[in-house]
C-alpha cells in the first residue's frame, strides 16, 4: 500500500521549488574561529607588543635566513607615500647576494612586521649587532712554491707587462683564497 501526503498536490509542488530557491540559515551562528581568539590574545604578550623595527632585529635570524642573517641587520624602517622602506646595513661582499634576495627578504618581513613594507634600501658597512660589530674578512694563505711556479709559467706567454702581472696578482688572490 502506497501511502499519500495529506497536502494537496500542487501545494506540495510549490513547496518543493520554494525549497530548491531558498537558503537555509544557521540557527545559531557559528563558532568563532580559534585562531582569531588565538591572535587577539597573543598580541597582548610577549615579542608582539615590540615596535616593528625592534621586532625585526630580535627575530632577524629566522626572517631572513641563516645565510643572510650573517651579512646583514635591519637597521631602520622609514615612511614613504607608497609604503614603509626597510634599511638593510649590510657588508659590502654579500651586497649582491642580498640585492639578489631582497623580494623574498621583503615579502618575509612585510609578513613578520604587519605588512606594508614596499621596498628595501641596501647600505654597505660594517655590521653592529649589541657589543660585537661583525666585519668579514677573507682568510688568505700563502703559496706554495709548486703553485707559484706553476703561476708564473702559464703567465710568461704574454707579452704586455702590465697585463701579465695583473693576471699573475689574479691568480695569486685566487689561489691564496681559503675556501
Amino acid at each position: 500500500m502506497v501511502q499519500r501526503s495529506t497536502l494537496d498536490p500542487l501545494e506540495e509542488a510549490r513547496a518543493l521549488v520554494k525549497l530548491r530557491y531558498t537558503r537555509a540559515r544557521a540557527l545559531k551562528p557559528p563558532m568563532k574561529a580559534i585562531a582569531i581568539s588565538a591572535d587577539r590574545v597573543g598580541r597582548k604578550s610577549g615579542a608582539a607588543k615590540l615596535p616593528p623595527l625592534k621586532l625585526l632585529q630580535a627575530r632577524w635570524r629566522e626572517i631572513a635566513g641563516e645565510q643572510v642573517y650573517k651579512f646583514s641587520h635591519p637597521e631602520k624602517i622609514s615612511a614613504s607615500k607608497d609604503g614603509r622602506i626597510l634599511t638593510l646595513r649590510v657588508i659590502p661582499q654579500a651586497a649582491p647576494l642580498v640585492q639578489h634576495q631582497s623580494e623574498t627578504i621583503r615579502q618575509r618581513v612585510s609578513v613578520a612586521a604587519g605588512g606594508d613594507i614596499t621596498a628595501i634600501r641596501i647600505v654597505q658597512g660594517p655590521i653592529s649587532r649589541g657589543a660585537e660589530t661583525v666585519v668579514y674578512r677573507r682568510k688568505a694563505r700563502a703559496l706554495t712554491p709548486d703553485e707559484a711556479a706553476t703561476l708564473e709559467s702559464g703567465a710568461a706567454r704574454i707579452e704586455n707587462a702590465g697585463l701579465r702581472a695583473a693576471i699573475v696578482a689574479l691568480g695569486k688572490a685566487v689561489l691564496s683564497a681559503d675556501p
